[in-house]
C-alpha cells in the first residue's frame, strides 16, 4: 500500500494518460492528467493475486463464478454500508454506464424526461441523449459553500413528462455526501410524483474521514418498489477496465423487466470482472480502502490548501471521492483564459466544468488520486499559472 510511489502510466494504453491529448488537447511531454476519474496507484496486491490465480488455472472459458461475486458484493454492502443487499436481486452489467442505458430503455420511452441534479457527472446527459430521452436539469444551489437539492423549485417546474430521477450519491463532481434527511426528502419526492429513482452510488466507498455514506435502501426502505441501485468495485479499486457493474433492484416486479432486457441482448458478465470484484470485496480490500481514503484525505488537504493560496479561486469542501471541484468565477477572467492558463501554462488536463451541466460553467474538476509528489507539482504549476493574482 505504497501510495507515494509515482507510477508512469504513459504507453500502457491508459485512457487517462495515453488518451489525454486527444480528449483534452493537452500535449506537453510533461503534462499531468487530472481529468478522467481513474487513479494513478499501482493495483493492490490482492487484485494481482486474483489475476495470478486465474493465470495459474489456465482456463479462460465459460465460468460459474457470478454467484460467488454477488455474495461478495452482499457481504461488502452489509459490512461496509449496513445494507442487506440480496444477491438474488442483483444483475450484472457491462459497467454502470451500460446499466443506466439499459434502465432508460427498460423503464422509459423516447421523449420521456429524466431529471438530473446539475452540475453532475457528464455521462448522465450523454446516456440520456443517446437513448433518445430528454434531459431535465434541476440546478443544485450552493448553501454555506456546499451543494443542496432545491426540491421545491423542481416541484414547481414539473410538467408530467418526467419519468425518472437519475441521482449521483455521493455527488460527482463536488464530492457531496448526502445526509439521510436529504435522501429521505428525495425519496418522498419520487413517491409523490410517481418517479423511478436510479441511484448511481459508484463512489460510495471513497468517503473521507468524518463523513458517512448512507445507501438509499438504508435511508428510505419504503421506496423499494421504485428504486434501482447502481454499484461497482470499479472506482474504489481502479478496475474500470474490467467493465462490470452490479444493478440491484430489491422489488421483484420492478426487477423482472430489467433482467429480461439484459437477457434479451444476451449480456453476460465477464470472467475478469467477476474475479477482480470478488477479490476486491473482501477483508483485504476493506483494509486497503481504509488506507486509501486516509491518503486521499491528505491529498485533499494539500490540494485545497494550495488552491486557497490563489486569490479568486473557490474550491468546494471535499467530503468524498478524489475529485476536487474548483471555481474560477471570482478571478476576473473568462473561462477561456482560465482554461488556457491551466492547460497551456500549467500543462495540466482537468475536466471542464461546463460539461457537467448548468452551474458548472465557471468550474474545473481536478483528479487528486495520485502520488503526493505529483500532486504537489500540479499545485505549484497552478499557483505559478495564476501568480499575477497573488
Amino acid at each position: 500500500m505504497n501510495f507515494d510511489e509515482t507510477i508512469d502510466r504513459r504507453n500502457t494504453n491508459s485512457a487517462k494518460w495515453d488518451g489525454m491529448a486527444a480528449a483534452t488537447g493537452v500535449t506537453a511531454p510533461d503534462a499531468i492528467a487530472m481529468w478522467v476519474a481513474d487513479m494513478d496507484f499501482r493495483a493492490a496486491d490482492f487484485l494481482q493475486d486474483a489475476v495470478q490465480g486465474l493465470i495459474e488455472k489456465a482456463n479462460y472459458g465459460y465460468f460459474t463464478g457470478e454467484q460467488s461475486m454477488k455474495e461478495a458484493v452482499s457481504w461488502w454492502m452489509k459490512n461496509r454500508h449496513g445494507w442487506d443487499a440480496d444477491p438474488e436481486a442483483m444483475t450484472s452489467t457491462g459497467g454502470l454506464g451500460n446499466g443506466i442505458a439499459i434502465c432508460l430503455h427498460t423503464y422509459t420511452d423516447p421523449g420521456d424526461e429524466v431529471i438530473i441534479f446539475t452540475p453532475v457527472y457528464h455521462e448522465f446527459t450523454v446516456k440520456i441523449n443517446k437513448t433518445g430521452r430528454v434531459v431535465k436539469e434541476s440546478p443544485l444551489v450552493i448553501d454555506n459553500g456546499i451543494y443542496r437539492m432545491d426540491l421545491a423549485a423542481l416541484e414547481a417546474s414539473l410538467t408530467g413528462r418526467e419519468k425518472v430521477v437519475l441521482f449521483c450519491s455521493p455527488h460527482n463532481p463536488a464530492g457531496r455526501v448526502w445526509t439521510r434527511d436529504e435522501l429521505r426528502a428525495l425519496a418522498d419526492f419520487c413517491v409523490r410524483h410517481d418517479l423511478l429513482l436510479i441511484s448511481d452510488e459508484i463512489h460510495h466507498d471513497l468517503v473521507l474521514p468524518g463523513f458517512t455514506h448512507t445507501p438509499l435502501p438504508v435511508a428510505a426502505p419504503e421506496i423499494m418498489d421504485r428504486l434501482v441501485m447502481m454499484t461497482s468495485a470499479s472506482k474504489t479499486f481502479n478496475i474500470a477496465g474490467a467493465r462490470l457493474g452490479v444493478v440491484t433492484i430489491p422489488d421483484e416486479t420492478l426487477r423482472k423487466p430489467f433482467a429480461g432486457a439484459v437477457r434479451g441482448i444476451d449480456l453476460s458478465p465477464n470472467l475478469l470482472g467477476c474475479v477482480l470484484s470478488e477479490a476486491a470485496y473482501s477483508p483485504r480490500g476493506a483494509q486497503w480502502v481504509d488506507a486509501l481514503t486516509g491518503y486521499l484525505d491528505t491529498n485533499r488537504q494539500i490540494f485545497l490548501d494550495g488552491m486557497a493560496q490563489i486569490p479568486g479561486l473557490s474550491a468546494m469542501p471535499m467530503q468524498s471521492t478524489y475529485l476536487a471541484w474548483v471555481g474560477f468565477a471570482n478571478t476576473g477572467m473568462d473561462m477561456d483564459e482560465v482554461i488556457r492558463r491551466v492547460k497551456g501554462d500549467a500543462r495540466i488536463a482537468p475536466s471542464i466544468g461546463a460539461d457537467f451541466g448548468s452551474g458548472g460553467e465557471f468550474y474545473l474538476r481536478f483528479n487528486i488520486a495520485t502520488s503526493k509528489a505529483q500532486l504537489q507539482e500540479a499545485v505549484a504549476r497552478l499557483q505559478n499559472a495564476f501568480s499575477d493574482l497573488q
